[in-house]
């Protein structure tokens, strides 16, 4: 996750209120909203939730709802949040909170597509459209993450999507690495059971060994692929799953 990074009060309160300041910067969104038991998303919300239940609709909640926007946050998901606490809350705070939300996401009720919706869900970019697409099945993507020292791809598939069976060849070294970011999906060798595969997960493919990889059903997938260096390393693609 991106570290969330504070400076308003330092801006506003460096040298009349430091102290206050430095709660602000260092303690509220330097330590609190950087811890990962929840995430950034879920947080975004609660606080609107907070902040609208206490009747505050200045500055500091349009603040927290453009933070909400930009962190995956719908329109619709807005106006629900609202509405629902609205009941609890008092309806003339969510009178007053829809025209902040509105100045927020600019009345645009547009489509949100899959890909924007998942793209709010991991941290690397999915990318554009695989141009090694002939070796799956279904929609890929990619994006170079590192093109120094040791290149690094994000490979996103849509739900169903996977690649043919295929081995990296090497006489010595070789092989690959995968490293799961985001969504759910699977991992398979030649001779063994299908490996479920979710954010976190790492998978050490030696070199020479068929395998094939992908996305669950209904799930898109994303995964860092690392090739590791060796010697006359290729790579042989081969039939459909």
């Amino acid at each position: 996750m991106e570290k969330i990074v504070q400076t308003a009060g330092r801006d506003q309160l460096g040298e009349f209120a430091p102290e206050f300041a430095h709660f602000n910067d260092d303690v509220l969104f330097g330590e609190n909203w950087n811890n990962q038991d929840i995430d950034v998303k879920t947080r975004c919300i609660i606080t609107v939730v907070a902040l609208m239940s206490q009747g505050i609709t200045d500055s500091s909640l349009k603040y927290h709802i453009m933070n909400a926007k930009k962190n995956g946050v719908s329109q619709k998901e807005m106006a629900a949040v609202i509405t629902h606490v609205a009941f609890y809350a008092g309806w003339p705070k969510a009178w007053a909170v829809f025209n902040l939300a509105k100045e927020v996401y600019n009345e645009e009720i547009t489509a949100v597509t899959e890909k924007e919706a998942y793209q709010n869900e991991i941290f690397f970019p999915i990318g554009e459209p695989n141009p090694y697409g002939q070796f799956f099945e279904g929609q890929s993507y990619l994006a170079q993450i590192s093109s120094e020292q040791v290149p690094v791809f994000n490979v996103t598939f849509e739900p169903g999507c996977k690649n043919h069976w295929h081995i990296h060849h090497a006489k010595s070294g070789g092989g690959q690495m995968l490293i799961c970011v985001g969504g759910r999906g699977y991992y398979q060798e030649e001779g063994k059971e299908v490996q479920e595969l979710l954010p976190g997960d790492v998978v050490n493919i030696p070199a020479n060994v068929k395998h094939w990889h992908g996305a669950a059903d209904d799930s898109w997938f994303s995964h860092l692929a690392i090739e590791v260096n060796g010697e006359d390393a290729s790579t042989e693609w081969l039939e459909k799953v």
